[in-house]
Formats: structure tokens, sequence, C-alpha cells
């Protein structure tokens, strides 16, 4: 995980521009998942944001859901530092730096969140051991949600994916920077699984209730909740 720090410590003061310009329908993605969180906006709730970056998934749950309680944990210190000015209005968060896969989960929560963050993890061993670490620091009946990167089924549908994220890209930036850039980076720094697998992981660690809420070629919104 040290390139993933090395690069987001860099990448903090222009992420909320940058995530815009690389990530297809992200605010999207991320109102449709704040959306599904089980709670009424006048209840109080505990959440964790895992991998929390500039505190954007954090700040959408605050605004529909002020009573809820917040930690965020983030890889690298300047995001964090860019998370608690953005969201100096609440006084009721709590924020850790760290790796989140060694994160000593000591509360337990009744949702947990995380955003483009899990697909970092390199093995699919430790995506599956990861899960099970997230299911213990859920209460009875919390839920666990995630918006991620995926692959898709087959190979063809991979190259479908990753031509979509091109173009996309290639709106927004120029082509040098998204050839030299941000391919390379996806290259050394991403793992993603295929969606199928990720399904099957968190039924295989004891979530059920497990659904995909949203999905736009190779991102998409799923969740589990444990009994």
């Amino acid at each position: 995980m040290e390139n993933v720090k090395e690069h987001f410590e860099e990448e903090a003061k222009e992420f909320d521009i940058t995530i815009l310009n690389l990530i297809p329908r992200y605010e999207d993605m991320i109102s449709c998942m704040v959306s599904v969180i089980p709670f009424d906006n006048s209840e109080e709730f505990k959440l964790l944001d895992l991998g929390s970056g500039t505190g954007n998934i954090t700040k959408a749950v605050k605004e529909k859901y002020p009573h809820s309680k917040i930690s965020c944990i983030d890889i690298a210190e300047n995001m964090i530092q860019m998370a608690q000015i953005k969201l100096e209005d609440y006084t009721d968060i709590e924020y850790y730096t760290g790796d989140f896969s060694e994160f000593d989960f000591e509360e337990k929560y009744d949702v947990i969140v995380s955003s483009l963050a899990l697909h970092h993890i390199k093995t699919d061993e430790d995506k599956k051991s990861f899960y099970s670490k997230i299911y213990s620091a859920l209460k009875e009946g919390g839920v666990f949600l995630n918006s991620d990167v995926v692959l898709g089924s087959n190979e063809k549908l991979n190259q479908i994916y990753r031509k979509k994220w091109i173009d996309f890209m290639l709106l927004n930036l120029p082509e040098e920077e998204v050839r030299e850039k941000w391919l390379p980076k996806q290259i050394e720094e991403d793992f993603p699984a295929p969606l199928n697998k990720h399904l099957e992981w968190l039924k295989e660690t004891g979530f059920r209730s497990i659904d995909v809420i949203w999905k736009y070629y190779g991102l998409v919104v799923y969740c589990g909740t444990k009994p």
C-alpha cells in the first residue's frame, strides 16, 4: 500500500477535481450509496468510512443523516487534513490516519462504508480476509456498503469497461496525461476483482441480503447485512 499512500499524499489538494475527471458518474454513485443507508434521518447511528479521502462520503452522510456519528480512516495524512477542513462545521467526527486493512476495529458500527478503496487490496485472499474483519466490526443487523471498481465476468466485458473508462477520461484530460499518468497508476496500484467474486466472498463471510444497488460498466455499489 506504500505506493497508494504516496500517490494520495501527492493528490490530496486536487482530489475533488481529479475524481470527477477520472470516475464516470461519481456523484451518482455516491448519492446512491448514501441514499440506501437503512436509517431515518432523525436517527443516531455509528458509521465507519474506510478510505475516507477528502471526506466526500462523510459529508454526504452528515447532510442526509445529521445525527450520525462517523469515524474516518485514510492512509494519507494529507487526505485526512483536507477532510477536516471540508468537515470543519461538524464536531462529532473522529479521524484516523493509517492503512485501513491494518486498522484495529475496537468498536462496533451500525454501518461501514467504503468508496474506491478496497480495490487497492492486492490479493483475493486479503480481500476475503478483510471482509471478515468488516463483518466482525458490525453490530447485528449492521450494513456494509461499498462503491468500487470491479472486473467483469469475462475478458470481453473487461475490454469494454476499460475502453469506456479511457473514453471518459479523454473527455476531461489531455491524452498524454491519461496515457502516461493514469493508466500506469491503474496498473501499478489497482487490483480489482470480478463483481461475482465479491458477492460470493460476502456470502461466504456470513453476510445476507446481499445486493447490487447501482452499476455502470466497471463501477458498482453493492451491500450486505450482518444477520
